[in-house]
């Protein structure tokens, strides 16, 4: 979202900056690294729904606020008219819509037409992508493989095909030049289809161990989730006793570096997959499917939870290795041009 907003600054044109608080304690830091403004509106809490429990609690402060139309419309959209943008496939995603759409107003979304063909991987985000492209008026699409997928549902909304996801302009802004290879290997993991699930979570910090034994730096970027389920399993200490150090989520601006850096990158992290794609870092995809193309059989291996197929990239990653592909493109602008003309060219 950050790149559109920024344009929207650029522009002088007036939005509400709506906050779910779904990562109510990480926001604030992400806001500050990106330069976006306060939220208008903070609907969730202060701490991060890190937990299935929390994230029960969290979505049910959240839907009492559907019963109301005119209280939705005033609290949350500040009771004037335009469009509600919404972005990729969270469950604060799918709230956003269900709220917009209570309250009359037309729902874009962006980052459109991402399938993996299959509800149950990843869940639930294929799930909340689908129910959000059928509820949507606009549906921005970042390649034309997202295109097709939302001709083939027969859609009602407006397609747009944008020149590249605008996740990829925040990557350009963020990234600090470095050589490549020159740092540790990047590990992350933090999808519920892995983290619950012990063999598929076994089998990812035994992937980890391996690179460790053959003397490869290793850093475990610990998402709060994932901390929860190893705390279960003997916690950092058994991870940091393979030899892989362990570490906090960071900021933006200095993970994306680190994975400019890395030798190689294991990760379950869709935005982390396309990240990796332009960048050309050997990316091994812990999943079974991806809803994203990008770098597939290039330098990403979607690893089906098969060792063989992980072992063939591990023994040479640089047969891996791609040139960076960071492109010129502005998709944002692409995406505010839309959005003016929805709301009446103002």
């Amino acid at each position: 979202m950050a790149p559109v907003l920024r344009e929207l600054d650029r522009r002088a044109l007036p939005y509400r900056l709506i906050e779910t608080g779904q990562h109510g304690a990480y926001l604030p830091v992400l806001r500050e690294r990106l330069g976006i403004r306060d939220p208008d509106v903070r609907l969730g809490g202060e701490s991060d729904a890190d937990t299935v429990p929390a994230a029960v609690r969290w979505a049910l402060g959240l839907v009492w606020l559907l019963a109301g139309r005119r209280r939705l419309k005033t609290r949350v959209f500040g009771g004037g008219e335009g469009v509600c943008l919404v972005h990729g496939d969270t469950p604060s995603t799918l709230l956003a819509t269900l709220m917009a759409r209570r309250a009359g107003l037309p729902v874009a979304h962006l980052e459109s037409g991402l399938r993996s063909g299959s509800f149950m991987n990843p869940f639930p985000e294929e799930l909340i992508r689908v129910l959000v492209m059928r509820r949507a008026d606009v549906c921005f699409a970042p390649d034309a493989s997202s295109v097709g997928n939302l001709r083939s549902m027969g859609l009602k909304a407006r397609i747009v095909e944008t020149s590249g996801n605008t996740g990829l302009e925040a990557l350009r802004d963020a990234l600090v030049d470095v050589e490549p290879a020159s740092g540790p290997v990047v590990a992350t993991l933090h999808r519920v289809e892995n983290l619950h699930r012990s063999e598929r979570f076994d089998g990812f910090l035994a992937v980890l161990g391996r690179l460790a034994s053959r003397g490869l730096a290793v850093k475990f970027v610990v998402h709060p989730p994932t901390d929860g389920v190893l705390t279960r399993k003997g916690g950092r200490a058994s991870v940091e006793a393979m030899g892989v150090a362990t570490g906090d989520l960071v900021a933006y601006d200095e993970f994306v570096t680190m994975l400019a850096a890395a030798p190689l990158v294991i990760t379950d992290g869709g935005s982390i997959q396309e990240e990796c794609a332009r960048l050309g870092v050997p990316t091994v995809l812990w999943r079974d499917r991806t809803e994203r193309p990008d770098g597939v059989g290039e330098n990403v291996l979607v690893s089906h939870y098969d060792d063989a197929l992980v072992d063939d990239l591990l023994a040479d990653p640089e047969h891996w290795r791609r040139p960076r592909r960071l492109g010129d493109e502005r998709p944002a602008a692409e995406v505010v041009d839309v959005l003016v003309e929805m709301s009446g060219g103002a």
